[in-house]
């Protein structure tokens, strides 16, 4: 079946008009402008564009997902390399894999929010090939049930969230209308706010908290993975992911080199450097906007030492409460190296997911 991009992805500037119920529950909710004057408004504890509530409560009233479905999901600006593995990875035995070469991973892959459900209330799903892959950046707590339920699958992916924080100040700077008349915060204002989870999708800590949760409930259903060990060991989780999906490689695919093909195809440099992503926009997004640098590290350019420290406090307080052994344990920053870490546990002893017995790890 043929997949093209999708025309109305990542805006949430065109969504449809609120019905009666958005627009009533609107009413009771806190509501604020974020660091560059867009609304959000808090419902269930998370801060949510103001445009992707309805959706929301559509994709929860609604979405039906099935057994073979996949469901990619991350913090805002962090799944477009996964959504490239992911897709290799479940069309490696067929020509979808060359439509990465034409298309943006954004557009082989939709968002349910941003995408499917901003524009219509209860799209037609139905028809589209299996397995379906789909992303969102909805916390875990607040998916549909029949994500939960069913025995689809959900890929997590998380960043140094210091990281994370500078990644999607440029992404949105990029894609800011140079005669926007709102003024835009100071980069330590917006910080602030960013420690109090007043962010698209925050609060960070209780975003990734919850996909770790899961991920230790149910390591079968939920996989946990970081930007940074993503980076570093590509091929590994290619292998992992492929296992998680139950399509694991076999032993002549690999000596025909599939996942080094698929590593190369699908690493930072090809997708950046492919025409298809250096120009146009997919909806008001500039496509160039998501392959900026994907360094780790980056926020030591343009964050102070103390602003990183209170960081660190605020996640370690917020984790110190979350549950002990079995949480996601807290951030350290090594000043020596001007980097942050984190310390996580596996959940089967050996497991090389978080670094078997060494369960220090380093961002």
């Amino acid at each position: 079946m043929e997949k093209k991009e999708s025309p109305n992805c990542s805006s949430v500037d065109n969504y449809i008009t609120p019905n009666d119920e958005t627009m009533e529950l609107l009413q009771t909710l806190e509501q604020l402008t974020n660091w560059h004057g867009r609304p959000l408004v808090k419902y269930d504890g998370v801060w949510y564009p103001l445009g992707i509530l309805r959706p929301l409560l559509s994709i929860q009233k609604y979405f039906k997902a099935k057994d073979g479905d996949i469901i990619l999901v991350s913090f805002p600006n962090r799944d477009h390399r996964l959504k490239a593995l992911t897709f290799s990875i479940v069309n490696r035995n067929d020509q979808n894999i060359s439509l990465l070469t034409s298309n943006n991973p954004h557009g082989l892959v939709p968002f349910l929010g941003f995408d499917l459900y901003l524009r219509q209330e209860n799209p037609d799903l139905q028809h589209l090939s299996s397995p379906r892959i789909f992303s969102t950046h909805i916390p875990f707590k607040s998916l549909p049930e029949s994500i939960r339920e069913t025995e689809c699958k959900v890929i997590y992916i998380c960043r140094n969230p210091l990281d994370q924080f500078i990644s999607h100040l440029h992404f949105f700077l990029e894609n800011t209308k140079k005669n926007d008349s709102v003024p835009l915060l100071e980069l330590d204002e917006y910080f602030d706010m960013y420690c109090q989870g007043i962010h698209p999708f925050g609060p960070i800590c209780d975003h990734m908290l919850g996909y770790w949760d899961a991920h230790l409930e149910n390591p079968e259903k939920v996989l946990f993975l970081k930007y940074e060990d993503l980076k570093q060991d590509t091929a590994f989780h290619i292998k992992k992911i492929a296992g998680f999906l139950g399509c694991p490689f076999s032993v002549e695919e690999e000596k025909q080199g599939v996942i080094e093909e698929i590593s190369r195809l699908c690493s930072f440099e090809n997708l950046k450097n492919l025409e298809v992503n250096k120009t146009g926009h997919i909806g008001v997004v500039k496509k160039s906007s998501f392959f900026r640098k994907g360094e780790v590290g980056d926020w030591t350019n343009y964050l102070t030492p103390a602003m990183a420290e209170r960081f660190e406090n605020m996640m370690e307080s917020k984790l110190e409460g979350s549950g002990g052994d079995n949480s996601l344990p807290s951030v350290n920053i090594q000043e020596s190296h001007s980097t942050m870490g984190i310390n996580s546990e596996s959940t089967n002893e050996g497991d090389d997911d978080f670094g078997g017995e060494d369960i220090r790890q380093q961002w």
